[in-house]
């Protein structure tokens, strides 16, 4: 067929016809179709696809301001639980200071429980002295008391009383009242229990006060360390001077001046 018939069927062709050559030449060469020009198709949020969609539990799309009512609502929540919990542990914070402090005030009731008791058993003999007036009933009843006492406070609560007659003297245990020297001592020795002591578990609570006898030796070597001390001229200010009192006085400066003249 020549050029010129080609020419002249192509004009005499529909619009129709021409719209269909028109697009199967593009898909005749793999370009017309954007599958077949490798493109990706653009995504929801634009030419790039960053845009996003939220999904909620039941799987349902999620708009943004559907979004931020849910957060809204989460961080409401969990503001609420905070003020719970700090109102909680202030409630627990004021019960222990309380409780605390209850303990405190009544640590000693068990004690005060026990010494009630030894009040009434005073409150009888004291009444039974009045009407009676019986001395050796009254000695008797007090000395029971005592016994009943300081047997139980060393049972129940620990706490021992002892004697120190007799025992070198310990600046830890005793407490020196007087102090008496005796020639039958090579050492401090308590020689008479003034008051007793007493001990709570391990540990001295109470010193005994007592009175010290002391070596003779010792008071006389003493004394001779100070007049050595006194005669030696040599001692600090304020030192005692060990002279004897039948040795005169030396002469004043004053008194000299006066004989000379």
């Amino acid at each position: 067929m020549s050029k010129h018939h080609v020419q002249h069927g192509r004009h005499n062709e529909t619009p129709d016809q021409k719209v269909e050559s028109t697009a199967s030449a593009p898909d005749a060469a793999g370009t017309g179709s954007p599958s077949g020009s490798g493109m990706k198709d653009p995504g929801p949020g634009g030419e790039n696809g960053t845009g996003s969609i939220h999904v909620d539990d039941s799987g349902a799309a999620l708009s943004a301001e559907e979004r931020i009512a849910a957060l809204e609502a989460e961080l409401a929540d969990a503001r609420d639980q905070f003020l719970r919990k700090t109102a909680d542990f202030e409630n627990f914070r004021k019960r222990m200071n309380r409780e605390k402090q209850d303990a405190i005030e009544f640590a000693n009731q068990s004690l005060l429980l026990d010494i009630i008791p030894v009040i009434d058993d005073f409150e009888r003999a004291l009444k039974s002295a009045g009407s009676s007036r019986d001395f050796t009933s009254l000695y008797e009843g007090i000395d029971m008391i005592e016994k009943r006492l300081s047997s139980q406070l060393e049972s129940k609560w620990g706490l021992k009383r002892f004697s120190s007659g007799g025992e070198p003297f310990d600046p830890n245990r005793h407490e020196a009242i007087m102090v008496e020297k005796s020639a039958g001592v090579t050492e401090p020795v308590v020689g008479e229990d003034f008051l007793k002591g007493y001990i709570l578990k391990d540990r001295v609570i109470r010193n005994a006060k007592v009175k010290v006898l002391m070596p003779e030796s010792g008071a006389d070597s003493g004394q001779a360390a100070e007049g050595r001390n006194g005669n030696s001229g040599t001692g600090a200010p304020g030192s005692v001077s060990a002279c004897s009192a039948d040795s005169p006085a030396a002469p004043s400066p004053e008194a000299e001046r006066g004989e000379e003249k």
